[in-house]
């Protein structure tokens, strides 16, 4: 079985187990309750077991759970009261309760009675006592379970500190081994606790960190020698125990918070928070909150105040006067330890606590009279600006001016708006004033806010001011009445006439002279005299003018007076023109087209009439007499009174452009006639009706210059056409030219390769050359290897392959070939050089070929004989010059 011995630590609990007297060692930071059941040896006599309180002092008051068998002296010694036997406490313990009076703490202890001699280790849950027939007791082993040990935090103590010694009885039968395990031992953080493995002493190595861990779980375990568990391992706690190492934190350094001017005491304003790292369920964690101080302290030292546990700040005071003091800041403290200012850790932060304006201030005006003046007829003018003071915070709704016209407007001429910046109120004019009406305007005008004033508040005289409006009187211009002006008249009326007079007023009242005089006039037909405003016509009126809408003729006459400046006025004359039947019908449309026969269509037509109805319409039309084939060839049938058709009267009549008179006699009671010509083209027609000829063809919309460019286009065609075929004949002649100079029965790729790009000579080319020479001619060192090329030349192609023939039996064969291609070059005049003969421009040395000698012989090139170049024809009688001469 394992035995534990507890060790004082730090002033926390720790217990000793001794023959007699048990040692309680208390804290003196903690209030802590502890049930323990001890077996401890009682006779039946007055032998007693004593608590020593570790140097509380006298502070200690003991009480007994069974004063009527056990009593407890003022040293913490218990008496028997009486003689007990064993059997009258079997299975009951002793209570024994100890409070200090002072810090108000209170421990629970439970004593168990037992027979002297036994053993006095402590057990937790305690052993079961069996009581025999003759009265003895003897234990049953049962497994320890240790109480939690509680171990301070940041203790400074030397280190490594016993905690805890764990021992089981079987190390006297076998040398034992103690060992722990879990975190802080052998799991992270390692190393924090050891025990010694002999005499089984757990200690700590180092100060713990309750704000890391709070806690911690171990095992004890107990082997032999070789290993084997002697024990069933035990669990240890280790409680560390918290001690006030953190100083309370803000959640924020500035706290910003509001509230309404004015506010009544207990209004809210705000909820400040902190928090401590330590303990909350204990005091280094229980927090108290205070406000240390007040800025301004104005109008008292103590407008808030705060809830010490919670944090919230409401005000305490009246008199929250925004226009005053608009902002408080308050260095609020949050204190632990429950708020003992002499072992507690503080911390402040600060608290803005800003006033919202409300409307508690009426405008005032700064003045009781306002003047200002205005001319007579100008509208959107302000007349003057009205200033008012408002306590309130400007821009708020509070401090916005409304400004309201009480008397003096019946007719509305004025609105006061507000100027949003300054808070003025500009009057303006919005309606016309008329000097002759009013000289003067006195308006009552009261000013308030754009919210109402709260509850209490009275408007003061201020807020209600007089202004005094001044009309200033301007020169008026004249006014024509009615304006416009208008007159019904018959058209053509003629000149001379007088139509009316329009005349103007002047609403000023002193005398003054008008003049008047024409402004606009588009047919230029009236008038007016510029002293009596009579209007005449100067020209004939007609109704058919296009200056006439509708039949309307607008003209506009200014009047001017005399005043200073000169003022002057516009009216409108409308001329409402009757009609008259004064135009005589005419043919419509101009010009037709119709057939060469009669059939199968006619024409159509009708009149126009500048008149209107009934001087117009409906309308007689008649052939005219003359010409005599006029009546001949045509004749009209009445449709209705507006419609007649014209046709042909004959069977046939040739194409042509033919003017047929028509005489046209309108309605009006003086009916007007008139000889109209028609202009008709009569066209050879389809089976449809519709012409078909050139011009038809022009009617339609193609001008001769649209047909000229068309032939052209088909001209210029037909050329590029014929070119192109003229091209594509040449390019077949100069094939067979070609093939003229190539002998069918051999395969000249063998021997001749094509040049036909211009680069940089021969040397640029990859060619064989030699293929031009016998091989049994050529020289070694002019034969040039196959897939060997120059470093300059460029990698154009790959090279030709060919299949090998045989070695020609003569180099006269290549002179033969030379021979025939030049006599088929000189025969077809349409064959130019280059068809027939290989230009080679190479202009340098180092050429693989040789020369042209080659040919012919291997010898070098001075030997040769080139005065046979003559009779090859005249393009090569210039190389027979220039090599077959002599050395001149």
């Amino acid at each position: 079985m394992f035995f534990v011995s507890c060790f004082l630590l730090g002033g926390k609990i720790v217990l000793v187990h001794t023959q007699s007297r048990v040692f309680l060692c208390l804290s003196h930071t903690h209030s802590i309750s502890l049930s323990l059941s001890l077996s401890l040896s009682l006779s039946l006599s007055l032998s007693a077991v004593s608590f020593v309180d570790c140097g509380r002092g006298s502070g200690l008051r003991f009480e007994s759970g069974d004063p009527a068998d056990f009593r407890i002296g003022a040293d913490g010694t218990v008496y028997a009261a009486r003689t007990l036997h064993l059997s009258e406490r079997k299975g009951q313990s002793l209570k024994i309760r100890m409070k200090d009076a002072e810090a108000q703490e209170v421990w629970l202890t439970h004593v168990k009675a037992g027979r002297e001699g036994e053993n006095r280790r402590p057990s937790v849950p305690p052993a079961s006592v069996v009581v025999g027939g003759d009265g003895s007791v003897s234990r049953v082993k049962r497994d320890w379970v240790i109480p939690p040990i509680n171990v301070p935090e940041n203790s400074r103590g030397q280190f490594p500190e016993e905690l805890v010694k764990i021992r089981s009885d079987r190390d006297k039968i076998n040398t034992l081994r103690y060992s722990v395990t879990g975190p802080g031992a052998d799991q992270t953080p390692t190393g924090l606790f050891i025990i010694d493995p002999i005499t089984g002493q757990l200690s700590v190595t180092k100060p713990l960190d309750r704000e890391q861990i709070s806690n911690f779980h171990l095992r004890a375990h107990a082997v032999d020698i070789n290993g084997n568990q002697m024990e069933n391992p035990i669990d240890i706690v280790i409680n560390v125990i918290d001690m006030n190492d953190n100083r309370p934190e803000f959640s924020h350094q500035i706290w910003n918070g509001t509230v309404d001017e004015g506010a009544k005491p207990g209004s809210f304003v705000m909820t400040v928070t902190a928090q401590d790292k330590d303990d909350p369920n204990t005091a280094n964690g229980m927090l108290r909150y205070k406000i240390l101080s007040q800025s301004p302290e104005s109008p008292s030292t103590n407008m808030f105040t705060i809830n010490n546990k919670t944090g919230k700040i409401i005000t305490v005071a009246a008199g929250l006067d925004r226009e005053k003091v608009s902002q408080y800041t308050l260095i609020i403290q949050a204190t632990d330890m429950e708020g003992n200012p002499m072992y507690g850790l503080s911390n402040t932060a600060t608290a803005i606590i800003r006033l919202l304006d409300v409307n508690d201030n009426a405008p005032e005006f700064t003045r009781e009279t306002f003047h200002g003046e205005v001319p007579e007829n100008r509208v959107n003018v302000i007349v003057t600006n009205l200033t008012v003071t408002d306590k309130d915070k400007p821009g708020t709704p509070a401090w916005n001016a409304v400004y309201r016209i009480t008397s003096g407007d019946p007719t509305g001429r004025f609105s006061i708006p507000t100027d949003p910046t300054t808070n003025e109120g500009l009057i303006t004019v919005v309606k016309p004033i008329d000097f002759e009406m009013s000289h003067l305007y006195t308006l009552i005008v009261v000013a308030e806010n754009e919210v109402p004033l709260v509850g209490g508040i009275h408007r003061t005289r201020q807020s209600t001011a007089t202004i005094s409006i001044r009309i200033i009187d301007v020169n008026e211009s004249p006014n024509f009445d009615p304006n416009p002006k208008q007159v019904k008249l018959d058209e053509g009326l003629p000149a001379g006439s007088t139509l009316t007079t329009f005349t103007a007023h002047d609403p000023d009242r002193q005398g003054q002279s008008i003049r008047y005089s024409k402004l606009f006039d588009p047919a230029n037909w009236l008038e007016i005299d510029p002293n009596s405003g009579r209007i005449s016509t100067i020209t004939l009126l007609d109704r058919e003018s296009p200056y006439v809408r509708n039949n309307l003729y607008n003209a506009t006459f200014m009047a001017s007076d005399n005043g200073i400046p000169p003022a002057s006025g516009t009216g409108t004359l409308q001329i409402y023109l009757l009609d008259i039947n004064d135009n005589a019908p005419r043919v419509f449309p101009r010009e037709a087209e119709v057939c060469e026969r009669p059939e199968p269509n006619a024409i159509n037509i009708t009149a126009v009439d500048g008149d209107l109805s009934p001087n117009a319409g409906p309308f007689a039309f008649e052939l005219a007499i003359r010409p005599s084939d006029v009546r001949r060839n045509w004749t009209l049938t009445r449709l209705s009174g507006e419609y007649v058709q014209l046709s042909l009267k004959i069977g046939y009549l040739h194409s042509g452009v033919y003017e047929v008179p028509i005489l046209i006699t309108d309605s009006g009671n003086l009916p007007m006639a008139n000889t109209s010509y028609l202009r008709v083209k009569v066209c050879q027609c389809d089976h449809h009706g519709d012409c078909v000829d050139m011009e038809r063809i022009m009617a339609a919309g193609l001008g001769t210059g649209a047909i000229i460019a068309i032939l052209i286009c088909i001209i210029i065609l037909l050329v590029l056409v014929l070119l192109f075929v003229m091209w594509m004949k040449r390019r077949d002649k100069e094939r067979q030219a070609k093939q003229l100079l190539i002998d069918p029965e051999d395969d000249v790729r063998d021997n001749i390769l094509k040049y036909d790009e211009e680069g940089g000579g021969e040397e640029d080319q990859d060619y064989d050359l030699s293929q031009l020479q016998q091989p049994d001619t050529l020289e070694h060192d002019l034969v040039k290897p196959v897939g060997i090329r120059r470093l300059d030349e460029r990698p154009l192609h790959p090279e030709p392959s060919y299949p090998l023939r045989s070695a020609a039996p003569h180099p006269g064969d290549i002179g033969d070939f030379i021979h025939e291609g030049l006599k088929a070059a000189d025969t077809d005049p349409t064959a130019p050089p280059y068809d027939s003969l290989l230009v080679f421009d190479y202009e340098g040395s180092g050429s693989t070929a040789g020369s042209l000698s080659s040919l012919h012989s291997s010898s070098s090139g001075g030997d040769q004989d080139y005065d046979y170049l003559s009779e090859w024809g005249p393009r090569f009688r210039k190389l027979a010059d220039m090599y077959g001469g002599n050395d001149d």
